[in-house]
C-alpha cells in the first residue's frame, strides 16, 4: 500500500473519466451536472458535503474516491483536524475495513498536504 500516490491517482482518474466522457458523453455529463448540484453550498457547505463524501468513500473502501474528496475536502476549505475527525466517524460507521481505508485517508491527507 506504501506506493499509492494519491495526488497522481487524483490526476489519473480525472484524465481518465475525461476520457470516459468522450466515450459516453450523456451519462458523463450528466453525472458532472448531479456532482455539481449535490456538491454545492447550500443548507450544508461544500466543506462539508465533501467530508460526508470523504466518510462514505472509506466506508465503501473505494480509493479513487479516497482522493476525489480528499483533494476536494481540502480545497472547499477543510482543515487537517476536520478531515481526520471525518475519518474517525468513518471508522464508527464501518468498523474495520474502515480503519484499513481510513489509514488510506491520512495517506492522502498527507500526500496533497506535502504537494501544496
Amino acid at each position: 500500500m506504501a506506493d499509492k500516490t494519491f495526488p497522481e491517482r487524483y490526476a489519473a482518474l480525472g484524465a481518465m473519466m475525461e476520457r470516459l466522457g468522450g466515450e459516453i458523453p450523456a451519462t458523463m455529463g450528466a453525472f458532472g451536472q448531479l456532482h455539481e448540484a449535490a456538491a454545492a453550498d447550500g443548507a450544508l457547505s461544500a466543506k462539508t458535503k465533501e467530508l460526508i463524501a470523504l466518510g462514505i468513500a472509506i466506508t465503501v473502501r473505494c480509493d479513487g474516491c479516497i482522493a476525489y474528496h480528499v483533494h476536494d475536502a481540502m480545497q472547499a476549505g477543510a482543515s487537517h483536524a476536520e478531515i481526520v475527525e471525518t475519518i474517525g466517524v468513518a471508522i464508527l460507521m464501518g468498523g474495520g475495513p474502515s480503519v484499513v481505508y481510513g489509514t488510506e485517508a491520512l495517506r492522502a491527507l498527507e500526500q496533497f498536504e506535502a504537494a501544496a
